[in-house]
């Protein structure tokens, strides 16, 4: 018996040590980050690829794994700064020391504007600067012009319209960020979006799963 529990006990460390260190499975749980990824896709999150900062650069992990700085673009995942319990998906925008600010919906960082191709705007509302308009409406169009603390990021989701992120609630910290989105590994659409499944087949069964799975999103890369 101790020659079949050892490859299963050598299975379970590796998997544990993979969760820990190398990789993480992510749900995303709306549609922010539309059209890069979509609700319902489950992810591959690299948690070793920023293992170079701060402490995590140290030992034998540090030199081993392949490692490097978070970088404009890079689509991350961190823990929500007002509820560390939860977990957010965003584009790193601006990195420490930048400026950052938003006018008329385009991003200017540096006082340069950026070419945003992942940007996606599904309101062609744009609300002015005004302060008798509600802070929700008009920060999403509008932001002064403000610089990134030290050791935090300035991030924003591709569905410029309909995300919560540092315009709302100010920049992640570093030790908050998790890893980088990878590749999709499997897609489900909601249940919401899909009509009910034919008579008998249970709700969350096999069946109702393949039914709504996205199969043209498997292994998408996440850019």
């Amino acid at each position: 018996m101790r020659e079949r529990a050892d490859p299963v006990l050598a299975a379970v460390i590796f998997a544990l040590f993979a969760r820990t260190f190398l990789f993480q499975a992510f749900e995303v749980p709306s549609g922010s980050m539309e059209k890069t990824v979509l609700a319902g896709d489950r992810l591959l999150v690299n948690r070793f690829v920023y293992s170079e900062r701060g402490a995590r650069g140290s030992g034998l992990l540090g030199r081993l794994l392949p490692a490097r700085p978070l970088r404009r673009g890079d689509v991350v995942v961190f823990r929500f700064p007002e509820d560390p319990h939860r977990d957010f998906i965003k584009r790193v925008i601006a990195l420490p020391g930048e400026t950052v600010a938003i006018r008329d919906k385009r991003v200017w960082v540096d006082g340069r504007e950026l070419l945003e191709p992942y940007a996606f705007h599904a309101d062609d509302t744009t609300w002015p600067d005004d302060p008798e308009i509600a802070d929700v409406r008009r920060m999403r169009d509008q932001l002064p012009e403000r610089r990134v603390p030290p050791d935090t990021y300035f991030v924003l989701g591709d569905n410029r319209d309909a995300s919560n992120d540092s315009r709302f609630w100010g920049p992640v910290p570093d030790a908050y960020i998790e890893g980088r989105a990878l590749f999709v590994y499997w897609s489900v659409t909601p249940r919401s979006s899909v009509a009910p499944p034919a008579r008998g087949v249970p709700l969350a069964s096999p069946v109702d799963l393949l039914r709504r799975t996205r199969w043209d999103r498997a292994f998408v890369p996440v850019r």
